[in-house]
């Protein structure tokens, strides 16, 4: 069982900024992928970043060249950086864990087995 706990939402200005934390404990697999996604009310949820255990990484097209997600091994922790804000950014954010899954599909929750508890992200114009 894999525990992850997210933070780090809060509200900013359009251009601003925000790193979101997602704490990992519990038994994770021994390759993975921890991933990175939102949603807003009434909307499906979307996958925004991924990193695979090789540290690969993988971006929703809306969000190449402002975020960034990264892994600290030794802090069991993923973040994701997010720059250049915009109010289209808006949402819950969730991290997510899944044996690797080597960039395919990576941007499909229901191939994600666990989930962490959502922070939320505005952005006001």
């Amino acid at each position: 069982q894999v525990h992850l706990a997210g933070s780090g939402g809060g509200s900013v200005q359009a251009g601003g900024s925000l790193r979101l934390s997602c704490k990992v404990s519990g038994s994770i697999y021994r390759v993975y992928t921890f991933g990175w996604f939102r949603q807003e009310p009434g909307k499906e949820r979307e996958g925004v970043a991924a990193i695979d255990s090789d540290g690969s990484t993988s971006y929703v097209d809306s969000v190449k060249g402002r975020f960034t997600i990264s892994e600290d091994v030794a802090n069991n922790t993923v973040y994701l950086q997010m720059n250049s804000l915009q109010p289209e950014d808006t949402a819950m954010y969730y991290c997510a864990a899944r044996g690797s899954c080597y960039g395919r599909d990576w941007y499909n929750p229901v191939l994600y087995n666990d989930w962490g508890q959502g922070t939320q992200v505005t952005v006001s114009s």
